[in-house]
């Protein structure tokens, strides 16, 4: 009777040491809430949290999904949701603070995701994100690019200058047809014609 209880009791102790890393692991992610992304400073407009711009790609791999039925639409969607989740502990550098500073985004996502063996998910999704060789990872890769071009044509759209002399740059990095259509597609339409088309008192 007493070896069953000290299993059971055990057992409840290895679930709750997990649910507190679980927690952990939840707030950590919940801060890319409040960390912003550092490129607008020099682009001089706009504003957009980590977790922002992750809900954004991750939705854009959503539609990519159903336009490349050959896609595996969890691990596209999944590595879009994780693919910056080391930010949390480093922030975000943009192409200038890269210059002068590195970062080991590796220690970074191996420190996030400890003691969690399920968690292994993620740093294989990043690597994957990061190396962009399957199909998966450059449909990712221009997500990611897809994410920054809406916000950039919707400040062009309310009058923002610098976006022009950005956009060249980021839609030159879209490396797949689908992403290379739909940069297309948004660039041609303004930012508020959803809401706008077919509009009657």
């Amino acid at each position: 009777m007493f070896y069953k209880l000290s299993i059971f009791v055990a057992q409840i102790t290895e679930n709750g040491c997990e649910m507190t890393r679980i927690a952990d692991l939840l707030f950590e992610v919940r801060m890319l809430k409040d960390l912003n992304r550092s490129g607008y400073a020099f682009l001089g407009a706009g504003k957009e949290s980590i977790a922002e711009h992750s809900f954004t790609t991750a939705f854009l791999c959503f539609v990519m999904a159903r336009l490349e039925p050959d896609a595996d639409a969890e691990r596209l969607i999944s590595m879009a949701l994780v693919h910056d989740t080391g930010e949390a502990r480093t922030g975000d550098l943009n192409y200038v603070n890269k210059h002068y500073n590195s970062v080991d985004e590796s220690h970074a996502v191996s420190d996030l995701t400890q003691g969690l063996t399920w968690a292994q998910d993620i740093p294989d999704l990043i690597d994957e994100f990061n190396q962009g060789e399957t199909m998966e990872a450059r449909l990712v890769n221009d997500a990611d690019q897809l994410s920054f071009i809406l916000e950039l044509k919707k400040l062009q759209d309310l009058g923002a200058t610098s976006p022009e002399s950005w956009l060249p740059f980021v839609v030159g990095r879209l490396k797949t047809e689908t992403g290379k259509q739909l940069a297309r597609e948004i660039l041609g339409t303004r930012w508020d014609e959803w809401w706008t088309r077919g509009y009657s008192e």
